[in-house]
């Protein structure tokens, strides 16, 4: 217990000591919410490597895998592929040369900007203020589980409190440089943690081919409930046409490997270094950061399955008691040895206040840059700083709301819910913004609007898992889902399943080129100075 303590104290000192170093080093909106644009390469991958993956990853998903096995390892290859390599080369460039152009400061900005409209930059600036709170619990959430587990005489409730209260600290007075400066030094933790993870496990059972083999051989310890809903083996992808195989393929590994394109947090990174040279440099470290973080707890995820077994003849799922998020936690804390989950849970709280900063810093941000100050005159650069910590302080305040509201096991789902949506109201303009001079503002506003509103009525009256608890379609028509009534197992039925994105996301990229190429293209004046070195 002191050794866990005397980690997290030293831990945080070393935090709080590069956020003063960002804090002195903050004089104007450009270095709170750009960092200054002057960032090296590894501090530029690891830390979009560790806003992208946190306890949300790694507590959450790393807990489905060991409920549903290692088909989630096919998210780990999208996240690399499409997460680092055409982000980074595709997106990133772009981005960094039109952004600088446009002088945008957020990622709401920079398509208000790139459409000369504020009405896309204010609603998309509201979309991600009040729906990344939501996300941002969910990485709160899993912290907090671990943290209670470590640390069983402190209650949950009293850690929500304590964790929020230390990563607002830094992230309100520092900005984007105190983000980006500490979640490098997080993720090197996490990089290393968890490749003495992998190790430890393939070694407690016998070696890598022992290990998967011992895992396949336990198909007959699948619980019935999860054969029914699909599930064939933890070695083997589930049924496509089941609840299951659906949840994992459309939820998990299509919504989130292709919602990372759209993440504001993630897309505001490309605009924090001088040149293209630090992207290309991010990509080869970006890669094996996520390769350690994802495959290695989505690997582990699963084969606790036969650790537990072997040592409390228990599955998984049985030893979290349902909850599949604290399988992550209860392995650590009763398998590793007592040093390393010390280490671990300073690990998994780097993790979780990397993620955490850097969602309340553009969760903030894109409250008072492109939603407050369009309404409110600002006179300076203080002042404007002075606002966005005031938005900050509002996103770190309603995430605090949601972790206390949200129910167990809602770690996987609240970050894919998030991701989804971004994807369906902002990657067809992005992508199109970027490439297209033919993308028209007003294809840009039906695509976007058109997105958010699939995407939400895919969820309220449709997907089961948001449609039941919300309960609109309960009290509007009587029924769970508007397809709840249809034959158990036939497709429409199945639809319950199928995440909004699969739908949401075809009919935004059709309004966008439809309605563009049916409206007038924009002026070449606005679109020579977007792409002002551009290409």
């Amino acid at each position: 217990m002191e050794g866990k303590i005397l980690g997290i104290l030293i831990y945080l000192g070393v935090i709080f000591y590069l956020g003063y170093q960002a804090w002195k080093k903050t004089k104007q909106s450009t270095d709170y919410m750009l960092a200054g644009r002057q960032m090296n390469p590894f501090v530029l991958a690891m830390s979009y490597g560790a806003t992208f993956v946190s306890t949300s990853a790694i507590i959450g998903f790393g807990g489905v895998s060991g409920m549903f096995g290692m088909s989630l390892l096919w998210l780990t290859f999208l996240t690399i592929f499409v997460g680092i390599f055409v982000a980074m080369v595709f997106f990133g460039k772009r981005t960094r040369r039109m952004g600088l152009a446009l002088d945008a400061h957020t990622f709401p900005e920079f398509l208000g900007r790139r459409y000369n409209s504020k009405f896309i930059q204010q609603f998309s600036g509201v979309v991600v203020f009040v729906f990344i709170p939501v996300y941002a619990a969910a990485v709160l959430i899993g912290i907090c589980r671990m943290l209670e587990v470590a640390f069983p005489a402190v209650s949950y409730g009293a850690w929500l409190l304590i964790v929020t209260a230390i990563v607002a600290m830094y992230v309100v007075t520092g900005g984007l440089k105190a983000v980006m400066y500490t979640d490098a030094f997080q993720g090197t933790i996490m990089a290393v943690m968890m490749l003495i993870l992998m190790v430890t496990t393939y070694s407690l059972l016998g070696g890598v081919t022992e290990a998967h083999q011992a895992l396949t051989d336990m198909v007959n310890m699948i619980p019935p409930k999860l054969l029914k809903g699909g599930l064939v083996g933890w070695t083997e992808g589930p049924h496509f046409q089941s609840p299951i195989g659906l949840t994992i393929y459309t939820t998990i590994i299509y919504g989130v490997g292709i919602g990372v394109l759209a993440q504001p947090q993630l897309a505001i990174r490309y605009m924090t270094v001088p040149s293209d040279r630090e992207l290309n440099r991010a990509v080869a470290i970006g890669g094996i950061f996520i390769l350690l973080m994802t495959g290695v707890a989505f690997t582990v995820g699963a084969l606790s399955n036969v650790v537990f077994f072997n040592e409390f003849g228990k599955i998984s799922i049985a030893m979290a008691g349902g909850n599949f998020d604290k399988i992550i936690p209860i392995y650590i804390d009763k398998i590793m040895p007592g040093w390393f989950s010390g280490l671990f849970l300073v690990a998994m709280f780097a993790a979780a206040m990397s993620t955490m900063s850097s969602q309340y810093h553009v969760g903030g941000t894109s409250l008072s840059r492109d939603f407050l100050e369009q309404h409110v005159k600002i006179g300076n650069s203080g002042s404007s700083m002075k606002l966005n910590r005031l938005g900050v302080t509002i996103a770190v305040i309603a995430t605090l709301v949601w972790a206390w509201l949200l129910p167990g096991g809602v770690i996987a789902r609240a970050t894919a819910f998030f991701f989804g949506l971004c994807a369906a109201s902002f990657l067809p303009i992005y992508v199109l913004g970027l490439y297209w001079k033919g993308m028209t503002k007003i294809g840009a506003k039906v695509s976007m609007v058109g997105g958010f509103a699939s995407s939400m009525f895919w969820l309220l009256f449709i997907h089961l898992k948001e449609a039941k608890p919300i309960g609109l379609c309960q009290a509007l028509t009587g029924k769970v889902t508007l397809v709840a009534d249809a034959t158990p197992m036939s497709w429409p039925w199945l639809l319950q399943w199928v995440d909004p994105n699969v739908v949401a996301l075809p009919v935004s990229v059709a309004l966008a080129i439809g309605v563009s190429l049916a409206t007038r293209r924009m002026g070449e004046k606005h679109l020579e100075m977007c792409w002002n070195g551009v290409v």
